[in-house]
């Protein structure tokens, strides 16, 4: 027993030293540890290491972000702990959990260079697309696209500037563009594959996409400035005073003549250059469609401005047309026939005298006819179909009423030469003269309208 003892307290002597020389190792690690980790902190603190990496990741305007001094900081006492621990389990040779613990920390030294030129790179696509965003963003403020493009009015939720919205996407776009270099620097093959592959498409696919943009975007130069060229030469020539003469002003409203012109002549140049613009992107699934219906709508063009100019000079034609009847039927007397036929007085102050109802009846007809031979050239068969039976329905009303009218100035005409005779009874065969010549006119008129 008491050699037992002996052999004990032997072996705890010779292990007690190696004990406490890992306890020293471990607290004196410890220690520091934290005061590496603490210098580490403050000192990235004072580079600004948060503000770039809120630059970096384009959160400027955050007020709070992620700390990333104190990450790297924590990061470092863990590092120089995982060597204390080895160093403390080999005092106490315990290989049985030191080995695995270093063989991690080879693994992690292993990977630091490639962790390195990953950084570097991050921080070089930084650097680069920093000073893209800002060539981009002060070249546009200097061309003034925000003032083309922007919307000046004050709202209650102000959107971006246009110009800073494209420096941005240049700016994400460069590290999009140095996405596969970082990780390949990292190993990272399986992440590396995928982007690689959507990166050969991307760029195979960007000139298509630079070359339609460039295309429509001339294009919409071209047709800006010989829409204002066109604006200005028919405005100087007097266009504008020819659309108030015929009335095309009442039509048009605040629009002037010469700029919906000029507006026509935009459309027409517009339309061909976004149809080559999508044929050149080359994606038949989208741009098919959108090719299909721009053509449909520029082999409709002609039509529609054929449409137009005839409804136009009918319009024009109409209201010369519904001038001279009115000033015609006025200057013989027309305005009196309500009173000759006992329907009412003359009102030289009215607005719609007799004269004016069947001048704008004229124009009415008028714009018809030419909405049906506009119909007709549009290819519109069901609407010019209408339109020809309304003509017709029209025309046995306008006859029916003419047939009417004439019936009653003959039933006023008999009856006043029945009352004014000496016979006895003259005015009750008066009467019975003017209700009958009304029956019979009543009923012609119905039967003429087709509602009898």
């Amino acid at each position: 027993m008491e050699n037992m003892m002996n052999e004990v307290f032997g072996s705890m002597g010779t292990y007690i030293p190696s004990l406490l020389g890992a306890l020293a190792i471990l607290v004196v690690g410890w220690l520091i540890a934290i005061v590496i980790s603490k210098i580490g902190e403050k000192g990235l603190r004072k580079v600004g290491l948060n503000d770039w990496v809120k630059r970096l990741s384009g959160a400027e305007e955050q007020e709070k972000g992620i700390d990333v001094a104190k990450g790297v900081g924590t990061g470092m006492f863990y590092l120089i702990m995982l060597f204390v621990l080895v160093a403390f389990f080999q005092a106490l040779r315990v290989p049985l959990i030191s080995e695995p613990i270093n063989g991690l920390l080879n693994q992690v030294f292993a990977f630091v260079p490639q962790v390195a030129g990953g950084a570097a790179l991050l921080l070089i696509a930084w650097v680069v697309a920093k000073v893209l965003k800002t060539i981009v963003q002060k070249g546009l403020e200097a061309a003034k696209i925000d003032e083309r493009f922007g919307s000046q009015e004050e709202t209650e939720e102000k959107a971006a500037p246009v110009s800073k919205s494209i420096a941005d996407a240049v700016y994400w776009l460069v590290f999009l563009l140095f996405l596969p270099a970082i990780l390949g620097a990292l190993s990272l093959q399986g992440l590396l594959g995928p982007v690689q592959e959507m990166f050969n498409k991307l760029l195979g696919f960007l000139p298509n996409v630079i070359t339609a943009g460039v295309l429509f975007l001339i294009g919409w130069f071209v047709a800006r400035i010989v829409r204002q060229i066109v604006t200005n030469l028919l405005a100087a020539v007097g266009t504008d005073n020819l659309g108030e003469k015929v009335g095309l002003s009442q039509v048009l409203g605040e629009q002037k003549l010469s700029g919906l012109i000029g507006l026509i002549v935009y459309v027409f140049i517009l339309l061909p250059i976004a149809i080559a613009a999508l044929n050149t992107l080359q994606l038949e699934a989208i741009t098919a469609p959108a090719s299909n219906m721009l053509n449909l709508i520029l082999a409709s063009i002609p039509k529609i401005f054929a449409a137009t100019v005839v409804l136009a000079i009918s319009y024009a034609v109409g209201k010369l047309v519904c001038g001279l009847i009115d000033s015609l039927l006025a200057g013989i007397g027309f305005n009196n026939v309500l009173s000759r036929l006992g329907l009412g007085k003359e009102d030289p102050d009215a607005k719609w005298t007799p004269s004016a109802i069947v001048g704008s009846l004229a124009l009415l007809a008028i714009m018809f006819f030419a909405a049906l031979e506009a119909s007709r050239l549009l290819g519109f068969g069901v609407v010019a179909t209408l339109v020809s039976e309304f003509i017709v329905f029209a025309g046995h009303i306008l006859a029916g009423l003419v047939i009417f009218a004439v019936g009653l100035a003959l039933a006023n005409a008999v009856s006043g030469a029945l009352t004014a005779t000496e016979t006895s009874q003259a005015s009750v065969l008066g009467i019975a003269a003017r209700v009958a010549i009304l029956v019979l006119a009543g009923a012609m008129a119905l039967r003429q309208m087709g509602l009898a």
